[in-house]
């Protein structure tokens, strides 16, 4: 399905089967809807699932203008108005996990539970130099130069290895992302800083992150954990994209998160 968000035609899929609480799952920098295809089927039967694509991702258009982590942010809560949803569980993974923490800061009313997955509260000032050549990158060398120091970063060796038809289909993603799309989303992700706000967050939070994580260490998700009262941190054996490496794991680390008593 499509719609327009904020001035963007943005693609999104609703699976209500289930017809229970809504429950939103957000992807990462260079992916799609289509990384949740797994997690959704698992929910789908108890809860709204909604799945969207980012500006620039996927078969969202891109921005005409840049933006910040407040501006997807906005998105959602556009997205979720027209939808019809007062409030979600919020599921977000890395870029995904940023506009979660914001949106609970956004609107807190809104957010039954967070789970933050593979995410930093902000970037520090010695990383923001990263997200500048990353999206040099995009811009002069197209997308396909970003494949495999993503890949190294995303997913454990054994699981390329053990998993190719799921690799396949992460780097044809990866690899049709509109290059201004990621770049602009890049310079979203190098300005966002949460850090110092996190505390104010008062909703049940669960923060998940791969052992094997190298572009987000395991300590970075940790952080935001200490940071809100009450919240959890689970370690799973993967890389950045610890839900996709270990979906049954995760699957059941969420559901008990999801089912219990507030």
């Amino acid at each position: 399905m499509q719609v327009n968000i904020n001035g963007i035609e943005t693609r999104y899929v609703l699976s209500n089967e289930g017809g229970g609480p809504w429950l939103t799952f957000i992807h990462q920098l260079g992916g799609d809807l289509s990384v949740w295809d797994q997690l959704a089927g698992y929910f789908r039967d108890r809860y709204t699932v909604l799945r969207y694509d980012l500006r620039g991702h996927g078969r969202t258009a891109a921005s005409g203008a840049s933006f910040g982590v407040a501006n997807l942010s906005h998105d959602l809560a556009t997205l979720l108005d027209t939808l019809g949803a007062s409030s979600s569980h919020l599921v977000g993974m890395s870029m995904g996990g940023m506009i979660a923490q914001q949106f609970a800061m956004d609107h807190p009313a809104r957010v039954n539970t967070l789970t933050l997955c593979d995410t930093s509260g902000g970037t520090l000032p010695e990383a923001r130099a990263i997200w500048d050549q990353r999206a040099a990158a995009a811009r002069k060398d197209g997308m396909a130069s970003l494949v495999p120091a993503t890949l190294s970063r995303w997913l454990t060796a054994e699981f390329q290895t053990a998993h190719p038809e799921a690799v396949e289909q992460i780097v044809d993603v990866l690899t049709h992302t509109l290059p201004e799309g990621y770049a602009m989303a890049c310079e979203a992700l190098r300005d966002f800083d949460a850090r110092g706000k996190l505390g104010t967050i008062r909703c049940p939070t669960l923060t998940v992150a791969g052992r094997h994580d190298t572009g987000t260490p395991p300590a970075a998700t940790q952080a935001i954990a200490d940071a809100i009262e009450g919240a959890q941190f689970e370690l799973l054996d993967a890389a950045h994209l610890a839900p996709i490496e270990q979906p049954h794991r995760f699957a059941a680390l969420l559901e008990t998160f999801l089912e219990r008593p507030v």
